[in-house]
């Protein structure tokens, strides 16, 4: 049995504090603790039917493996589960491995991505209206169920992606395109299953839940069209091959539709969200003592300007105390985003993620505010590609930067996140946490 973490003191060990909140979020969003009310029942022994498991995402790892625990003994089960590079947990003793699970990169696809795809896609080939097929869809999955549509190349569907990233398209601007140039994402994998049952356990990790959004819905209906891929690839200035442009605005690469017949038997179950995790942070704090406010989990834009914003509140609560008394601690959630800005020849490139980011403009903002901690952090463990999962502010942050000769507005102004909070000692460093709900930001104002 896991012993409760100590609670640390929030007025004396305020950054420790941070930690203990993002770390009860995401342990409300592991996998074995919320997957057995969504479990169906196996296929009967009369009808032959068999269990099919096929998944992919930052989760897929732990996902499967509390099917593994969850599933009867005696009822047959088999698959094949994609997670990002060292993000397979390691296995409880004595759980037998009956589903597979293979690693691919992320955030930008490679051939082990593809790879597992097109095993995924081949295991789908015979099923029948006996079987039962569960797909466990987590973020990342995107990047990791890679199969380029007509046209495209593995080449330029990194290319497309890496663009796509540094663009400062919103999430569900970019699966909208990822969708439309696949041939297993926008609910092409549940038509490939059919006429088999088909059950998704999805974890979200967007703002405002949408499975057809997560993980560029694989098994779920698609309410975009080429026409919108379009309207976004022009948008952001993003260019694909001339055979792909013209077979979009064919509408040749068009998506299952909601109301279509090969939907018409499906299931998905949500079984952990951002809001979630931030309601059991919350009501972590406040068993602490400390009054507990959730702005939204829905928060997307440039991820310094969000960081400006939550500074913003932060200081009329420290100086004024409103629009909350003190102490208390702010959460939101979401998915913000990092334009990456073009840099002079010969410049190093940043490096950090939106985490970061969002730490580097809220600190700017705080000017050093006295009585105001802050983390921001992903929830899987990953900020953007590097080994922190995120940052802490504190009210010396500025004060200690200045000794160490580090200016914040250049780091700033070449999106380097780590390279600012790393030689402070401030980066959240965890570890993959074997989940995924988004972005989680916690202030501490005393």
């Amino acid at each position: 049995m896991t012993t409760p973490p100590t609670v640390p003191n929030p007025i004396r060990q305020s950054g420790e504090f941070l930690e203990y909140l993002y770390g009860v979020a995401v342990r409300r969003a592991l996998p074995l603790h919320n997957t057995t009310a969504f479990l169906p029942p196996p296929p009967s022994r009369e009808s032959g039917g068999r269990t099919l498991v096929l998944g992919a995402g930052k989760a897929g790892g732990t996902m499967a493996q509390a099917v593994e625990a969850l599933w009867p003994t005696d009822a047959p089960l088999s698959g094949l589960v994609v997670t990002r590079y060292h993000h397979t947990p390691p296995r409880p003793q004595g759980l037998a491995q009956r589903i597979e699970v293979v690693e691919a990169a992320h955030p930008v696809p490679d051939a082990a991505g593809l790879a597992a795809a097109q095993r995924i896609l081949a295991l789908t080939q015979g099923l029948t209206e006996n079987d039962l097929v569960l797909c466990l869809i987590s973020g990342g999955g995107s990047a990791l169920l890679t199969l380029p549509g007509d046209g495209l190349t593995l080449e330029d569907k990194q290319r497309i992606n890496k663009a796509l990233l540094e663009s400062g398209a919103a999430i569900d601007e970019m699966n909208c395109v990822r969708k439309h140039l696949s041939r297993i994402k926008g609910g092409r994998l549940a038509a490939a299953c059919a006429p088999a049952r088909v059950v998704t356990l999805t974890i979200s990790d967007v703002p405002g839940d949408d499975p057809s959004v997560i993980a560029s819905g694989p098994t779920v209906p698609d309410a975009t069209t080429c026409t919108d891929a379009l309207a976004i690839l022009d948008r952001y200035r993003i260019e694909v091959p001339t055979a792909v442009r013209s077979a979009l605005e064919a509408g040749a690469l068009e998506t299952p539709k909601p109301g279509d017949a090969v939907f018409a038997h499906h299931v998905v179950h949500m079984t952990a969200t951002p809001q979630q995790s931030l309601e059991a942070a919350a009501e972590a704090a406040r068993a602490a003592g400390v009054q507990a406010h959730i702005l939204s989990d829905e928060i997307e834009g440039e991820s310094r300007e969000v960081g400006k914003v939550h500074a913003a509140l932060a200081r009329a609560v420290a100086r004024r105390g409103q629009p909350f008394t003190r102490p208390c601690v702010i959460l939101s959630g979401g998915e913000t985003t990092v334009t990456v800005r073009p840099q002079p020849p010969g410049t190093p490139r940043g490096r950090g993620g939106r985490a970061g980011e969002f730490c580097l403009g809220l600190a700017q903002a705080l000017q050093g505010q006295p009585g105001v901690w802050a983390l921001a952090a992903d929830t899987d463990g990953i900020d953007g590609v590097e080994d922190n999962a995120g940052a802490r502010v504190a009210p010396d942050t500025l004060a200690r930067a200045e000794a160490a000769g580090l200016r914040i507005a250049a780091h700033l102004d070449r999106n380097d996140a780590y390279g600012f909070f790393e030689p402070l000692g401030d980066l959240v460093v965890t570890g993959p946490t074997h989940t995924n709900v988004n972005d989680f930001r916690v202030l501490l104002i005393l």
